[in-house]
């Protein structure tokens, strides 16, 4: 005995034909809509990840700003105990403590310009990173778009292709009774 095509019954029955079908493309349409929650659960853990690198990163820098200017506080009152010293012991002293206190304003000064770029990078980093993510999840959002549309037109040609099966099977049928009642009839 012949086997049965796919999508064809034993007994050629195209109601069940039809039912297979329509089966077979919903399991279709749920693989594709389990891929697609995949996809999205994937991209939202990424995200997720992303903020949580910034901010551990957002964090160091805040902890860094703060010792930086706890660091500066207590030069502030070091420098003050000096000069006031310093004004004590004589002119000269005086005058070799202010050039001091200008070197270490410009040291501040420097790791104040230091400190503000490492922070702009690690801001400029994070948006870049954020952009990345963007620009991923617009790739997927267009890529999903184009499976669906391809999926489409194939389920259309599909479609197609059963009615055209469907009313060729018909036209068959058709003739094949056509000579069989010529057949009886010429006997």
């Amino acid at each position: 005995m012949n086997e049965p095509l796919p999508g064809q019954s034993a007994d050629g029955d195209p109601l069940l034909e039809t039912q297979t079908e329509v089966r077979h493309l919903r399991n279709t349409i749920t693989a594709l809509r389990e891929e697609f929650e995949a996809l999205q659960f994937q991209n939202q853990e990424n995200v997720q990840r992303a903020v949580s690198d910034s901010s551990g990163e957002i964090g160091q820098l805040k902890n860094a700003v703060s010792a930086l200017r706890e660091e500066m506080d207590n030069l502030n009152f070091e420098k003050s105990r000096d000069v006031q010293e310093a004004i004590a012991q004589s002119h000269n002293e005086i005058q070799q403590l202010k050039e001091t206190s200008q070197a270490l304003r410009e040291e501040m000064d420097n790791l104040n310009f230091e400190k503000s770029r490492a922070v702009q990078e690690v801001i400029a980093d994070g948006v870049d990173k954020i952009n990345q993510l963007q620009a991923t999840a617009m790739a997927l959002r267009d890529e999903l778009d184009h499976i669906k549309v391809t999926y489409e037109d194939k389920l259309q040609e599909l479609e197609r292709a059963s009615r055209d099966e469907h009313k060729q099977l018909q036209e068959t049928a058709v003739k094949l009774r056509q000579e069989l009642e010529a057949c009886k009839g010429g006997s």
